[in-house]
């Protein structure tokens, strides 16, 4: 049976640099990103970004996210693979869980979700799943 797994998150802290950029070149770069979710998936998480921008300024980027906390009220950790677009303000993101990356009361999760950033401080996140 799917479960559907509604959540909010905070963007707490982002620290972005530069690793690869000059003269005709995209400019690339990694972010260290900590959120707070609130929900049905309750807890902190940590995610390493790496971005590519274009010269308009829109982005495409991948992630990998680790989070601590509940879903469900069930207690663990569990790493979300996360790939995405920014364009016109907006990040749009689709992500999985890491197959085996469930520990915990969440050893055993799958699934896979989309969320949303543009203005404002908390942010949409559903995500899809099963547990064994």
């Amino acid at each position: 049976m799917k479960n559907v797994a509604n959540s909010q998150f905070t963007i707490m802290s982002w620290d972005e640099k530069a690793y690869s950029e000059g003269q005709d070149l995209p400019k690339m770069t990694r972010a260290a990103v900590k959120k707070k979710f609130t929900g049905d998936i309750s807890g902190e998480g940590e995610v390493e970004y790496l971005m590519m921008y274009g010269a308009d300024g829109s982005a495409t980027f991948v992630g990998l996210e680790r989070i601590i906390g509940h879903v469900a009220g069930k207690a663990g950790s569990f790493v979300l693979q996360r790939t995405g677009v920014f364009e016109n303000g907006v990040a749009k993101e689709s992500f999985v869980v890491v197959p085996g990356s469930g520990t915990g009361e969440l050893r055993g999760l799958r699934g896979e979700g989309t969320s949303a950033v543009g203005h404002g401080t908390e942010h949409p996140l559903t995500l899809n799943y099963e547990m064994d």
